[in-house]
């Protein structure tokens, strides 16, 4: 079980890894966060699709095509924490060396696109206000791994879930 849930948690975490890769490199001056956010959850999506895989690989190679909600949940959950702590460890990397700016520029582009929506004055000195303290805040490592897990364990978690009522095989009873 432990093999089956390295291989498929660690192959999962590379494509998420890799889509949060292209993003950041491909930033430029004035990022499009929309775009890089159906990057971002395609490839979430993408990647958590091997939870499925990585469950049916044990129940049909390794528990005689048989499998618990349960058994089968457990090993969705680790498959989703393994890809999530490559995708919170690679974000990290990439945050703190190679994008430090992400935050202004985020924040920058939710209190402009406010302003193209029309907010008032006071709406977005609040913003601002609130974006300065997200920053701070976001600049601690622990506040910022605990977000990026709240980014992406949540759909793992959704995925394992669904994956295991799927792929849960009770044994037949013979006569």
């Amino acid at each position: 079980m432990k093999k089956t849930i390295l291989t498929f948690g660690l192959a999962s975490g590379l494509i998420n890894a890799l889509c949060m890769i292209y993003f950041v490199l491909n930033l430029g001056e004035t990022p499009d966060f929309e775009k890089g956010e159906i990057i971002g959850y395609s490839g979430m999506i993408l990647s958590f699709s091997l939870i499925f895989f990585g469950i049916r690989s044990y129940r049909n190679n390794f528990n005689e095509g048989v499998i618990s909600f349960g058994k089968a949940f457990k090993i969705g959950l680790f498959i989703a924490l393994i890809a999530s702590t490559v995708y919170v460890i690679t974000w990290l990397f990439l945050y703190f060396n190679v994008v430090p700016d992400f935050a202004d520029k985020y924040c920058a582009n939710l209190v402009e696109n406010m302003r193209k929506s029309g907010a008032s004055e006071i709406a977005l000195n609040k913003k601002i206000e609130e974006m300065k303290e997200f920053k701070i805040m976001y600049d601690k490592p622990i506040f910022n791994i605990l977000m990026t897990y709240c980014e992406i364990f949540p759909l793992g978690l959704l995925v394992s879930l669904i994956c295991s009522f799927i792929l849960m095989k009770k044994p037949s009873i013979q006569v």
